[in-house]
């Protein structure tokens, strides 16, 4: 067990035994007590020395975990609380705490209209009522569409990756005439552009599914569940978006943009790999290494006229084709007169 779990261990049985009206406690009492404890817990015997203790009745005193605990010794040999009510599991804040949890409580009601924190409406309600929470507007806005189409589905994805629970997904693409059954190893729920996405094993390789594609979920207990341990961060760090290509190798992409659009690249990185290479009046030229996905070319684009790609070359010209097509699109755009 580690040495942090031991010290919560002693101070919850030195809390028990200092706050108990009925028995009076030696300080060789409170090492029996807290030897008992660790052996309860551990399975074996544990002595606690008194050096340890005296060192815990310490730190309780203390302001070092914010105990502050009212010890007292009486009759020149027992230890207990001064004053009857406290306990260290009173937690007590002060002015300035109200207002932080009263600040982390209005953003927490920005989220209990989605359904995967439904079960939190009960709790971030006992919190408003414990700290006599202000009706005070939420001065941090964040961005959440509670009408996005799938998001019914988070509650049941959740738990089978939390359960680890093999899926029958009926799915439908965008470039698909038919739905079909996915029968799938979930193992993290992404967001990405204000849309959901289940990372997921299918047939031995990594898929992500668009939850607003899904149209009907069930567990399947008959097949063992394949947890591929994925940490998001180190699986998602080469790219932007969330389509990975496990077979790909990530590139230098070389861009630039114009000094009006180029502060908000530099203060908003299109990823965390982004270095400046070159800069002066017109513009300044940027890289990313990155695997090169659709997430990343929906993203250039979306800079217009302002960004020009370099580097990979057959990046430049894809980017060159899809303006021209775009071009094309606006030249021969029929629009009807408004009535």
């Amino acid at each position: 067990m580690s040495s942090n779990k031991n010290a919560l261990i002693r101070y919850k049985t030195l809390d028990k035994c200092l706050k108990n009206k009925y028995r009076k406690y030696t300080l060789e009492d409170l090492i029996d007590e807290c030897s008992e404890a660790l052996f309860e817990f551990e399975g074996k015997e544990s002595y606690v020395s008194k050096r340890t203790v005296q060192l815990d009745l310490q730190n309780m005193r203390s302001e070092k975990f914010g105990y502050e605990a009212p010890i007292e010794v009486y009759e020149r040999k027992y230890y207990r609380y001064s004053d009857p009510e406290y306990s260290i599991h009173n937690i007590s804040v002060n002015e300035s705490d109200l207002k932080a949890m009263n600040n982390a409580v209005q953003i927490l009601k920005q989220f209990k209209d989605f359904s995967m924190f439904k079960e939190m409406n009960g709790v971030i309600q006992k919190l408003e009522d414990s700290i006599h929470a202000t009706s005070q507007k939420s001065i941090i806005h964040l961005d959440k569409n509670e009408q996005l189409k799938g998001l019914e589905h988070i509650d049941i994805l959740y738990e089978s990756i939390a359960n680890k629970k093999v899926l029958k997904i009926l799915y439908k693409s965008f470039t698909a005439r038919e739905s079909n059954i996915f029968t799938v190893h979930p193992q993290l729920l992404k967001e990405f552009n204000n849309r959901w996405f289940l990372i997921c094993l299918y047939k031995q390789k990594m898929y992500n599914l668009a939850l607003d594609r899904m149209e009907s979920i069930e567990t399947d207990d008959s097949l063992l569940y394949i947890d591929k341990d994925l940490d998001g961060d180190e699986y998602f760090k080469d790219i932007v978006g969330v389509t990975v290509a496990e077979s790909m190798d990530p590139r230098n992409v070389v861009f630039w943009v114009d000094s009006g659009n180029a502060p908000y690249v530099k203060t908003k990185p299109l990823h965390k790999s982004q270095e400046i290479l070159k800069e002066d009046r017109d513009g300044t030229l940027f890289k990313i290494c990155v695997q090169i996905n659709f997430e990343l070319e929906r993203l250039l684009l979306g800079f217009g006229e302002s960004l020009i790609v370099h580097k990979p070359k057959k990046l430049r010209l894809k980017m060159e084709e899809k303006f021209r097509a775009g071009s094309k699109n606006y030249q021969n755009l029929i629009v009807p007169e408004e009535n």
